[in-house]
């Protein structure tokens, strides 16, 4: 029997980024679930258990660190490894100690270098 797809769930509030990386997930075998609010994220997240997360950091209403504090205080979602997308490329100094958080990739990336992070994060959370 074929292993399953990794899950991921893309959380960013500009659609073309949701889009382009959605298809780039696709491509690479991820069955891939969408949302562009952080409120949103969180209960998406918690009723179906990704296996991990792209969530950009800066969105209207709560921002992608309060989503992370929240998926933290959930047993379901507490460990799954989370990737930030951000515009400001010090964001990473400010939060380094976020748990959970296994890459900070600064806008304008590389679709195929996030699909190879997430893939790493996945192999290294099997492995642990």
């Amino acid at each position: 029997m074929p292993a399953p797809e990794p899950h991921v769930l893309v959380v960013d509030d500009d659609p073309l980024i949701v889009r382009l990386l959605e298809l780039n997930f696709r491509l690479e075998g991820f069955r891939v679930s969408t949302e562009r609010r952080g409120d949103l994220a969180v209960d998406r997240a918690i009723a179906s258990a990704p296996d991990a997360i792209v969530l950009d950091v800066s969105m209207p209403g709560i921002d992608g660190y309060e989503v992370c504090r929240r998926l933290r205080d959930v047993p379901a979602t507490a460990n799954v490894p989370v990737v930030l997308l951000t515009a400001h490329a010090d964001d990473h100094d400010a939060r380094a100690d976020l748990p959970g958080v296994v890459a900070y990739m600064t806008k304008p990336f590389d679709p195929e270098a996030l699909v190879a992070t997430v893939r790493s994060a996945l192999v290294a959370e099997e492995a642990s």
